[in-house]
């Protein structure tokens, strides 16, 4: 069954029998007395301005679709309305149509009767311009009588999300150093003493003329490189939470709602 808020959904929607074939689309919706959807038009073709008409007591929306209880042929060549005009159904309508349907005059029907008794000699359609009372909404069913605007709202959160990973890797590189080290060596001097009583007797230990040889070793230092692995810090990774300020920005739809007065000049806009 199409519950009475689904009536402005239906406009459109293409309409299929009970054994998957397509019908046609929705051109007008017909509600009872009690504003309940009761009635749709379906454009098939197949008669020019002309539109079937089809229950919609047993029919139900599966996604896209509006699937009624019979078969294409039935629906095709039910009583049609003409498609330009967009009046209330009159009761001899209604009654044609239940008994073509073959539908008994149940809740739906008592439902039409107290709209009937109300005021209101006719199922009315989404288009009709009947008096409903303060409240009727000449767009769809009836109403109080005060109309509801609304508007979207931002609703701005976080999502927590991996932007990526970080980790530690240590490498060799070579590099060139240079360290200055003091290094010593030996050089030779001479020393001359002249001859004295203190060396008197040295001096003349040997013959008095012969050939000598006299040698002396000389050392020098050298600079000696080697390395050693010596530890010099410790790294981990760490990390630490920091918050930012940013801006973010999304369409909202609002309604507004205007008043024509009489006796006024322009609208009054209410937002």
């Amino acid at each position: 069954m199409i519950a009475q808020e689904q009536i402005h959904s239906l406009y459109g929607r293409e309409v299929y029998d009970r054994d998957g074939d397509k019908i046609g689309s929705i051109g007008q919706v017909w509600g009872d007395g009690v504003g309940q959807p009761a009635w749709a038009s379906v454009k098939t073709g197949l008669f020019g301005l002309n539109e079937t008409m089809v229950p919609l007591h047993d029919a139900d929306l599966q996604g896209d679709r509006l699937v009624v209880p019979y078969e294409k042929a039935v629906v095709k060549d039910a009583p049609n309305v003409d498609a330009s005009h967009d009046e209330p159904l009159a009761e001899h309508e209604v009654t044609r149509l239940y008994e073509y349907y073959n539908m008994s005059w149940d809740d739906s029907y008592q439902a039409y009767q107290a709209g009937a008794a109300a005021g209101t000699a006719s199922y009315g359609g989404t288009y009709a311009g009947s008096d409903f009372g303060a409240g009727h909404d000449t767009s769809g069913p009836n109403t109080d009588d005060a109309m509801t605007r609304s508007e979207e709202r931002l609703n701005v959160g976080t999502q927590r999300e991996q932007v990526g990973r970080a980790r530690l890797r240590k490498y060799v590189v070579t590099e060139q150093q240079q360290v200055t080290v003091p290094v010593s060596h030996e050089e030779v001097r001479i020393e001359r003493e002249p001859i004295t009583e203190a060396n008197i007797d040295r001096a003349m230990a040997g013959p008095d003329i012969s050939e000598e040889e006299h040698e002396l070793t000389l050392h020098a230092e050298r600079p000696v490189v080697a390395t050693e692995a010596v530890p010099v810090e410790r790294v981990r990774l760490g990390k630490e939470t920091v918050t930012e300020q940013q801006t973010v920005g999304g369409e909202v739809r609002k309604e507004r709602i205007e008043a024509d007065v009489p006796g006024e000049d322009g609208r009054r806009t209410f937002s």
